[in-house]
């Protein structure tokens, strides 16, 4: 077992300010040196999840400043796909395996060979819920249940302010546990209705993020004429299926309805909400860069010996008056994470 690198003392603690839905404040845990020289394959579960690739380029760029070789690979939404990546990852023997947005329980053959053979495996969005795992040294995430329940009041808050009744459907990939938490708590908080007494959920529909795009037009119509005027707001587990979900919406002259996403905070939801004329007028947004770089911080904790940081990160309600106020700098601009991670390993 490598030695463990002890901490620098208490006081050498850098603080990130890390702003949530309510602009709290975190420290960020101080940590061990840049281990450099280690190789790491960054797995997508699909190059389509604006999340994933939003994680993926803060991983990049902490990883440069780490001195790291690393690969990135698309796993396309598909099981067989990601598996067979995996196993090719392994067999070139690498110093760690991201899991990016998709659960290890699926490939016990890889985790396997990754544990005889030392291969560290971390993993975003890749467990229910945050932390060590019996197979991730780490999965990094804000709380799914904190995502789900922010969006869900603020579908409640936005209705109260509106005068509306609240009728929900709600939008899941059945296949991802964090998925699934997501809507249950979705589910729950709207059904609670709490400071109001016009909530309903309507349905449930389970449909694949990788199929999103090219099932959305059919949907949207047979939910509009299931419902019809009873459905006012839409929920989702992630970004992605509102990115198609405007037009559809429009020929089925259903332009009131509202849409709200427990997602990510996808580049192109941002935009679309930014811009004010979209259908989606929130995403309860993860701090994608700052978790990147989380990643290989913890990656780095692992190759050091260190056990995880611990350190929990906080969703941001975004809507287009938030993102009016930061401006080009973007919703994580004041965070502050780059230069203190970069302290803690030593690098500028």
């Amino acid at each position: 077992m490598k030695k463990v690198i002890s901490f620098l003392a208490v006081g050498l603690a850098l603080v990130a300010a890390m702003t949530s839905v309510q602009g709290q404040v975190e420290t960020l845990p101080s940590g061990p040196p840049a281990q450099s020289a280690k190789t790491v394959v960054f797995v997508a579960s699909d190059y389509r999840n604006g999340g994933v690739m939003g994680v993926y380029r803060g991983f990049e760029e902490a990883s440069q400043k780490l001195g790291w070789q690393i690969r990135l690979e698309d796993g396309r939404g598909q099981k067989a796909t990601q598996g067979a990546i995996l196993a090719q990852a392994l067999a070139a023997r690498p110093h760690g395996i991201v899991f990016g947005g998709f659960d290890p329980d699926d490939f016990a053959d890889p985790v396997a060979d990754a544990k005889q053979n030392k291969v560290i495996l971390v993993g975003w969005h890749a467990a229910k819920d945050p932390g060590p795992t019996k197979d991730l040294f780490v999965n990094v995430s804000t709380k799914p249940v904190d995502v789900a329940k922010n969006a869900a009041d603020f579908v409640i808050r936005d209705a109260i302010a509106r005068r509306r009744q609240v009728g929900v459907v709600i939008f899941n990939d059945n296949q991802y546990a964090v998925a699934n938490a997501k809507t249950d708590a979705m589910k729950a908080t709207i059904q609670a209705c709490r400071g109001y007494s016009a909530c309903r959920v309507l349905s449930v529909e389970n449909v694949l993020i990788s199929e999103a795009a090219a099932a959305m037009p059919g949907v949207v119509p047979k939910l509009a004429a299931a419902h019809g005027a009873a459905w006012t707001y839409s929920l989702a587990i992630n970004d992605v299926y509102f990115d198609e979900i405007n037009y559809p919406l429009v020929l089925a002259r259903r332009t009131d309805i509202r849409n709200v996403s427990a997602g990510d905070g996808s580049t192109k939801a941002l935009g679309r909400i930014a811009a004010g004329i979209s259908q989606q007028v929130a995403t309860i947004a993860e701090p994608l860069k700052m978790q990147g770089y989380q990643l290989a911080d913890e990656l780095n904790r692992a190759f050091a010996g260190v056990l995880p940081s611990g350190f929990q990160s906080r969703p941001i309600l975004v809507t287009t008056e938030l993102l009016s106020a930061a401006g080009n700098r973007g919703i994580e601009s004041t965070l502050g994470f780059e230069a203190a991670y970069a302290a803690i390993w030593g690098r500028k």
